[in-house]
């Protein structure tokens, strides 16, 4: 069973559909206008608390090449730019280091001199970001849009329905103690959630709050 079990820390790909849209349907809208290339935005900004989904949607906006997912600890050869890339998402712009602020503020100029697509994102709005002041200036070209978490409520919501679409249940005890006691995102939710079910059926038993435990106890046994 051990050999079965999944192991949670395996996140599977992200995409724009699997986003758990809450208020921030006029934003998907967008994305997935600029993952076509379709729209008349060529930069924007997106910001907000941790685990709201930044690095979700610009991983899925990855998936839409030619792009290119570039994080904050990437090479200095990931800010160079490609003519063959038509999309750069650049994560966690408040991470930066001094000297990829100015490979980060090379790649804002090459990307509107050849009118390719650029979507960065930080935990604030780009006037507080603490990088240099012309590539905060950069940062301001475009768009800013702040992700809106979801309530606790939504999320308990939001995966009853992906439970209902796995077909199966939950004892009601289940997801209120899911979403207080780990990683509160949405991706990883579904993920041990996904688990969940998989963890059931290989038991043969209902899922109900001490199956989590175990299954939980059991994955950080096996990734100890």
């Amino acid at each position: 069973m051990q050999q079965l079990l999944l192991d949670i820390s395996t996140q599977k790909t992200p995409s724009l559909e699997k986003f758990v849209t809450g208020k921030n349907e006029e934003l998907l809208e967008l994305l997935r206008h600029l993952a076509l290339r379709q729209s008349p935005e060529h930069f924007i900004y997106l910001w907000g608390e941790s685990a709201v989904g930044k690095t979700h949607l610009l991983k899925a906006l990855a998936q839409y090449l030619p792009a290119r997912y570039i994080s904050a600890q990437s090479d200095n050869e990931s800010f160079l730019y490609d003519p063959h890339i038509t999309l750069y998402l650049l994560d966690d712009c408040d991470s930066l280091s001094a000297e990829k602020q100015i490979a980060a503020f090379n790649l804002f100029n090459d990307v509107r001199a050849n009118q390719a697509f650029l979507v960065t994102t930080g935990a604030t709005s780009p006037s507080h970001l603490p990088v240099r002041d012309d590539l905060k200036s950069r940062m301001s070209w475009g768009l800013a849009y702040r992700i809106h978490g979801l309530t606790d409520e939504e999320k308990m919501d939001a995966l009853k329905k992906v439970a209902q679409e796995r077909g199966f249940s939950l004892s009601q005890d289940v997801l209120p103690y899911l979403i207080t006691h780990y990683p509160r995102d949405m991706h990883s939710l579904v993920v041990i959630l996904d688990a969940l079910d998989r963890y059931s059926l290989q038991t043969k038993r209902a899922i109900t709050l001490p199956l989590l435990r175990e299954m939980m106890q059991q994955t950080e046994n096996k990734n100890a």
